[in-house]
Order: C-alpha cells, then sequence, then structure tokens
C-alpha cells in the first residue's frame, strides 16, 4: 500500500511539473507566435488607434481596418483620397505603443 501512494504521490508531482513547464511555454514568445502580454499590448494599440482614427474629423473608420503585430499597425481598406492615407498613417504614428505603420490603404477609383 505504501508503494502505491509512493508512485501516485511522485506521478503527481511529475504531472504538475509537467503541466507548469507546458504553461509557462505558452506564454512565452516565438518567432512566429506572439506571447499574451505581447498580444494584450497588441490589441490596446489597435483600439486606440481605431479610437483616433474615428476622433479624426478628415478620416472615415468605417474604411479603415486596422491590425497590429508587435507594435507594428497595418491600416488596410478603401479611402476617398490620397490625403486620407497620409493622414491615417499620421494618426496611427501618433499612438503610444506604436513602433511602425505599414499602410495598405487603397484609393477609390472614381
Amino acid at each position: 500500500m505504501t508503494t502505491y501512494r509512493f508512485r501516485f504521490a511522485h506521478f503527481l508531482s511529475v504531472l504538475m511539473l509537467g503541466l507548469a513547464l507546458v504553461s509557462t511555454a505558452a506564454c512565452t514568445s516565438t518567432s512566429t507566435r506572439q506571447s499574451t502580454g505581447e498580444y494584450l499590448d497588441d490589441s490596446a494599440i489597435t483600439a486606440k488607434v481605431k479610437s483616433a482614427i474615428f476622433g479624426d474629423p478628415e478620416l472615415k473608420v468605417f474604411q479603415i481596418s486596422v491590425k497590429t503585430y508587435n507594435g507594428t499597425v497595418q491600416l488596410s481598406g478603401f479611402v476617398d483620397s490620397e490625403s486620407m492615407v497620409d493622414r491615417a498613417t499620421e494618426v496611427a504614428q501618433e499612438v503610444s505603443g506604436t513602433q511602425a505603420v505599414k499602410n495598405d490603404l487603397q484609393v477609390k477609383k472614381q
């Protein structure tokens, strides 16, 4: 009976150690995957950029899609003029946390 308890306790210890290692590894970033903290930081930057675009009288928020990865903000969608493309870049660069802006906005042909 004592051997059984020892083996079971040993099994639980190894299991808990394994779970701790897996959960720690899941929170670290790799070259192709963000950590939880990086993801949350990028989500906050995206929200701030969308809010800044929405608050800018020259831009139309529904025409501009915003995504952020590792501090790089990507803007995409269709806008009415080249000045809106430039203004969107300016607005995104002014948001704290933004490392770079990749502007893929296209001007609609009229």
